[in-house]
């Protein structure tokens, strides 16, 4: 463990108020108005932490693999946990949805360990990078609608379908993204999976 990964942990951590301030925003006696400011605030928090992670990782050359590996993880556990949420109350998208989100983590994670028990690693793709980058995107984006929603300016009915469209946008490049990490790493899944 050194800072860059305590960092990444402390997002793991702070992650599960997301959902308990959604979803028991009147149990902890918070404001509806001041519920998304909130929201937004664990969201930049996660995403600033993510960043800065790396940066020093990088900086100060302590690159580990278990931060290779908790990082990708906390991102995924940050995103999932965004857009579960979103399952529930208000913005209420398909559950359908957030299963795209879960069986490409799984898939992807499960074909990373196949090859690394080979002695091969599969290289990262921009494609994931940005499928992450997009998933934070539209979580911050939900939220920012949540605002003028909880102060009466924006109808449930325009809340819901904008946050389905936005996440069905995400999921649909979860699934181009998946095929480009195969592709990409094709005659190693080839070599491990067939052979």
């Amino acid at each position: 463990m050194n800072l860059a990964n305590y960092i990444t942990l402390l997002r793991i951590v702070i992650i599960p108020f997301f959902p308990l301030i959604y979803l028991k925003y009147e149990f902890f006696k918070i404001n509806v108005i001041w519920m998304p400011y909130i929201l937004l605030a664990i969201l930049l928090f996660c995403e600033l932490t993510d960043l800065a992670d790396g940066f020093i990782a990088r900086k100060k050359n302590e690159v580990t693999d278990l931060g290779k590996v908790m990082d990708p993880m906390a991102d995924s556990i940050t995103n999932i946990s965004v857009f579960f949420t979103f399952t529930q109350g208000w913005v209420n998208i398909p559950i359908l949805l957030v299963f795209v989100f879960i069986y490409r983590e799984f898939f992807i994670s499960t074909l990373r360990t196949i090859c690394a028990l080979k002695g091969v690693a599969l290289a990262a793709r921009t494609s994931g990078k940005i499928k992450t980058f997009l998933q934070a995107v539209v979580g911050i984006s939900i939220v920012g609608l949540l605002i003028p929603f909880t102060l009466g300016y924006l109808s449930l009915e325009t809340l819901k379908w904008i946050s389905v469209s936005l996440v069905a946008v995400a999921a649909a490049y979860s699934v181009l993204s998946a095929a480009d990490y195969i592709y990409a790493n094709w005659v190693h899944l080839k070599k491990f999976l067939f052979d």
